[in-house]
Parts: C-alpha cells; sequence; structure tokens
C-alpha cells in the first residue's frame, strides 16, 4: 500500500507541475516588444530599491507616513524572512533551467523559483495598507497583481510560484498590521528593515 500511495502522489504532482508549466508557456504566448517593457518595469518596481524608495518617502512625508512606512518595512521584512527559507528549502529550479529551451526575460538574480519573493514582498505591502486611508490600499494592491503576472510573463517564476508568494505575502501583511499595532516599538523593526532589504534577494 505505501509504494502505491507513493506512486499516487507523485503521479498528482507530475500533473500540477505538468499544468503549471503548460500555463507559463501559454503566458509567454503574449509576448511582444511592448508587453515585455512594461512586464520588466512592474517588475523593476517591485526590487528592493524600489521598496527602500517608497518606505524612505512615507518615513519623511509627515502624517501618517511614518506609520505607513512602519507597516511597509515590517511587512517587506515578514515576507523576505519567510520566502527566502522556503526558496532554499524547495529548492525549485527556475523555468529557464527546468524547462529545455525556454529563456527568461530578465535576469534571475539566483537559481530558486518557489515561492516568489517579489509577489510575496508585494502582497505582504498591499494587504498591510489594505483599509488605510486614501487610495493606498488599492495602488498597491494593483501593483501587487502586476508586479505577480510580471514576474511569470518574463519567465522567471511559473504560475504556482506566484500563487505561492501571494498567499504567504498575504499572511505576512496580515501580520505584519497587527504587529504594529499591537507593539509600536516595532515601527523601528519596520525602518530597520528598509536598510536591511537591500542585501536578500526579492526574487
Amino acid at each position: 500500500m505505501i509504494p502505491l500511495r507513493s506512486t499516487q502522489e507523485e503521479t498528482v504532482w507530475q500533473r500540477v507541475v505538468s499544468i503549471d508549466e503548460w500555463l507559463l508557456l501559454s503566458v509567454r504566448r503574449w509576448e511582444s516588444r511592448l508587453l515585455t517593457r512594461l512586464m520588466q518595469s512592474l517588475t523593476r518596481l517591485g526590487d528592493p530599491a524600489s521598496w527602500i524608495c517608497v518606505g524612505l518617502a512615507l518615513g519623511l512625508a509627515g502624517g501618517e507616513g511614518p506609520h505607513y512606512c512602519a507597516l511597509l518595512g515590517t511587512a517587506a521584512g515578514l515576507a523576505l524572512a519567510v520566502s527566502q527559507p522556503l526558496k532554499r528549502l524547495c529548492c525549485r529550479k527556475r523555468p529557464s533551467s527546468g524547462i529545455v529551451g525556454f529563456a527568461a526575460l530578465s535576469d534571475n538574480p539566483d537559481a530558486f523559483s518557489f515561492p516568489s519573493g517579489h509577489t510575496a514582498v508585494a502582497f505582504a505591502v498591499a494587504v498591510a495598507f489594505a483599509g488605510q486611508a486614501g487610495a493606498l490600499g488599492g495602488l498597491t494592491l494593483f501593483l501587487a497583481i502586476g508586479i505577480a503576472v510580471s514576474r511569470v510573463y518574463l519567465g522567471a517564476h511559473y504560475p504556482l510560484d506566484v500563487a505561492a508568494g501571494a498567499l504567504v505575502g498575504s499572511l505576512c501583511g496580515v501580520a505584519a498590521k497587527l504587529i504594529v499595532a499591537q507593539y509600536p516599538l516595532v515601527k523601528l523593526v519596520g525602518y530597520a528593515t528598509l536598510a536591511w532589504s537591500r542585501s536578500p534577494s526579492l526574487s
């Protein structure tokens, strides 16, 4: 019974991987010069330098700015702390290494694909900002979705990587809101994260 169960589980996983690859290759059919430039721009908006600039701008803005800065830094820090070890634990190869003849449309900072760090951080920030005054929550959610799509379009990640990143990020965003609300001193951690997040890869 045990070998049979193992074989069945392997077959299910193989089907999941096959569907994942099919979805990735289907998205690649959208490829065009204009769309590639747009997706590369969206991915760059999810890079560490972009989040650092946004966080610093919020921190210096006055009013609720420092609070938003703390939310951003805490959410991003939690997403990094969860997604990066998961990547090293799962060790799923990037599509350009796992699919023969497939080439990414942007540089990959590391060899691992699951989950998507860009997506995790983007959704963590979006969920942390959800319900805040003004259009900040909606804008960051729109940006998070765009970043997620860009990671698949550019061939940096499979759709499953991005879905997992969105889930991880959403949970981290909820945790960040609770932490900043309950423990104001943790805001300092949020600020510090903006500097620390220069070194780890978000992808």
